[in-house]
């Protein structure tokens, strides 16, 4: 029976994929967190086979905690599970150490398969990130008119609570575009972020 962690703050969506797989007779999910730290104090002291890893999470990115986990506990095998599908986010979590890569709109079936290829020591990774990954390195980012419009309030040293009042729209939901755009970007802070901004001409 393989170990399941899974790392994830959407209460629901954690429901249907903790019951997906402990109807398997292969997996069963033992343990289930909302933030990284409670993850994090867990694992001091037990760990799993497989940790389903959500990417946005409160207090932190999964990205960067991939790399704690992968350079902390080698043998705990990371999937991350998430709605990003940018080749620059996939590529830099696969590079910090993930061994599976699959979109939360992934089939039941798809996300078992995951579970077992990576348990096996393989990578896994679905078919849509897949077929992105294929494609030149060189692949531009996509971004939404929204998110140019926000990257250029950001550029212009706007705040998130002035940028929500200029868009009508709630600053939480600014905050969330923001940390968006530094993880399509590749970037850590809003510092770097307006500096690849101006340089590469993204807006």
């Amino acid at each position: 029976m393989i170990d399941v962690y899974i790392l994830d703050d959407h209460v629901m969506l954690v429901e249907g994929i903790s019951k997906a797989i402990n109807e398997t007779k292969s997996a069963h999910v033992n343990n289930i967190f909302h933030d990284i730290e409670s993850c994090r104090r867990t694992l001091m002291f037990e760990r799993p086979d497989v940790l389903l890893l959500d990417i946005s999470l409160p207090d932190g990115n999964g990205i960067d905690y991939c790399k704690e986990i992968r350079e902390l506990y080698p043998s705990v095998k990371v999937i991350a599970i998430t709605s990003h599908d940018e080749y620059s986010v996939a590529r830099q979590m696969l590079a910090n150490g993930a061994m599976g890569y699959i979109l939360k709109n992934s089939s039941s079936e798809e996300l078992l398969e995951s579970i077992e290829t990576v348990y096996n020591g393989e990578q896994y990774i679905c078919d849509k990130i897949d077929s992105i990954m294929r494609r030149s390195s060189t692949n531009e980012v996509y971004l939404s008119e929204r998110e140019k419009e926000i990257l250029k309030f950001i550029v212009a040293g706007d705040t998130n609570p002035e940028i929500a009042d200029k868009l009508c729209l709630s600053p939480l939901t600014i905050k969330g575009y923001r940390k968006n755009l530094l993880l399509k970007l590749g970037v850590k802070n809003t510092a770097a972020l307006v500096n690849l901004v101006v340089t590469e001409k993204l807006v």
